[in-house]
């Protein structure tokens, strides 16, 4: 047995007959489909990063009572030092992706793991759900699994109420037995769910009383009998080739809606039973809200430093760098890619045990929440700022070069101080692909609302800030004077 889970076992895992749709077509194999191979290989490059022998130490641990290592998402930490040395491996599996892919495996760990570290919270709800999330995060961990979530319900009538949905929209338990339940209906995003082994069902949006069918938290193989999985359009098999589509052709995580047509969950698998409040408890009463969003942060971290560097050499490609404006504006971007570090660097070092387990400060998260859903756009409009028509202007295809008149032409008029006009159209093709293709407007989309509405997080900022402590400073300020003369006299 190999020392860790590695990349082929992670391929061979995903072979497992589950039901996928992609242009109106089942799709027999997503391992070999050209609209997800690619990315499945990018997953599997995860799991070889952390198996070779020199990043064994940085990238995984061995959890009590297990002979084999598995990674350190699946971690959770007593202290500073461990918190540190658990983020320094999620930024290294980050790198790898350039921080586009988002829900890497790293990040439903860590949702677990911080939910796990709330076990009274289930305990309260009932002790055999408690047993179940336990013996499900010991099944989990131990086999590394990459797990996703669909923990959002279908956008329909806003107006109303999730319950007064039309039937059949979001999913809801529709019968129960000593087997367990079986439910009927969709969620959403299920992000990375085609590359994932299992997939966690839960409600993060509010529910009130008279919804407990919609009520429930579970997990299931993404092989489950009546579970059909509907992705989105694949950038992947658009991309024309890897020089053209540098990022998109392999990072692409295809969303999908989730459908449960009559899938029955057993009970060994069901955290939370028909208790609408259980359902935000399971996420905001543990620490399981902030370790998700903390190891978002943590990808952030790596993305924005790779947007920076993208900013210098598009400067350097269109000869800019050295112009005072183009400085300032390269300048200002350094510090708000350093910003980010900071807070996340602040989350931690400012973080609090909770029992035996150390948590990052959890509003601290929440303003780096806030801060960079608005960041994320600027900073792409930074970069198409500083591209002018450059990222517009470039060879149509790789095909171009291989006619040799054409090629000559491209010589011409693709020429740079500091780079050969190939080595331009290279990285110009990266740089629209990041920030200026279909697959990067999806980016921006998705770092400006992968963790709600500005009004969601925002109020997650209100909620845990020391309103307290700001307002006594006010009201201290107020008992130090009172209405005076200039002599101190009390004036009637």
């Amino acid at each position: 047995m190999t020392t860790c889970k590695t990349g082929a076992e992670h391929i061979k895992s995903l072979k497992d007959g589950r039901t996928v749709y992609i242009d109106g077509k089942l799709v027999a194999d997503v391992t070999e489909h050209p609209a997800f191979r690619n990315a499945v290989k990018s997953a599997a490059m995860l799991y070889d990063f952390q198996a070779k022998p020199e990043n064994i130490e940085l990238m995984t641990f061995v959890p009590n009572g297990s002979n084999r290592r598995v990674n350190r998402s699946w971690q959770m930490p007593r202290n500073y030092g461990e918190m540190v040395q658990r983020r320094k491996a999620m930024q290294a599996w980050a790198a790898l992706s350039y921080g586009f892919m988002g829900r890497s495996p790293d990040h439903l760990a860590s949702a677990l793991v911080g939910q796990c570290m709330g076990i009274e919270v289930f305990e309260k709800h009932g002790a055999e759900r408690a047993k179940a999330l336990r013996d499900y995060f010991e099944e989990a961990s131990r086999n590394d699994y990459f797990l996703t979530y669909v923990i959002i319900n279908p956008q329909a009538e806003r107006a109303k109420d999730w319950g007064e949905q039309k039937e059949e929209l979001v999913a809801r338990i529709v019968d129960e037995d000593s087997g367990g339940v079986t439910i009927r209906g969709a969620k959403m995003l299920g992000t990375s769910s085609i590359m994932a082994n299992e997939v966690f069902v839960a409600n993060l949006q509010p529910l009130k009383p008279g919804e407990e069918d919609l009520a429930f938290s579970c997990a299931l193989p993404m092989n489950a009998k009546g579970m059909r999985v509907l992705s989105r359009k694949s950038y992947e098999a658009a991309a024309v080739s890897i020089f053209d589509n540098p990022i998109s052709s392999r990072f692409d995580e295809n969303d999908a809606l989730i459908y449960f047509e009559d899938v029955k969950v057993p009970w060994e698998r069901v955290f939370v039973f028909r208790d609408p409040d259980m359902c935000r408890a399971q996420f905001h009463d543990t620490p399981g809200h902030t370790y998700q969003n903390y190891q978002s942060q943590i990808r952030l971290s790596v993305k924005i430093k790779f947007l920076a560097g993208l900013a210098h050499r598009l400067t350097e490609a269109i000869g800019t760098t050295n112009i005072p404006s183009v400085r300032e504006q390269l300048g200002y971007l350094a510090a708000q890619t350093s910003m980010v570090n900071a807070m996340m660097a602040g989350m931690e070092a400012e973080g609090s045990m909770r029992g035996e387990w150390y948590v990052p400060n959890k509003h601290f998260m929440y303003s780096a929440q806030v801060l960079t859903q608005d960041l994320y756009p600027r900073i792409v409009n930074t970069l198409r700022d500083l591209s002018g028509g450059a990222l517009i202007m470039l060879p149509s295809s790789i095909h171009d070069f291989a006619d040799p008149h054409i090629k000559k032409i491209i010589e011409i008029t693709q020429r740079a101080a500091k780079m050969e006009p190939v080595e331009k159209v290279k990285f110009l093709k990266a740089a629209w692909d990041a920030i200026g293709s279909e697959f990067g407007s999806r980016h921006t989309q998705y770092e400006m609302f992968y963790a709600g509405a500005r009004f969601v997080t925002s109020g997650h900022s209100y909620r845990t800030f020391d309103w307290a402590g700001a307002t006594g400073m006010v009201d201290g300020l107020m008992d130090t004077y009172k209405l005076t003369d200039e002599l101190g006299r009390k004036v009637n």
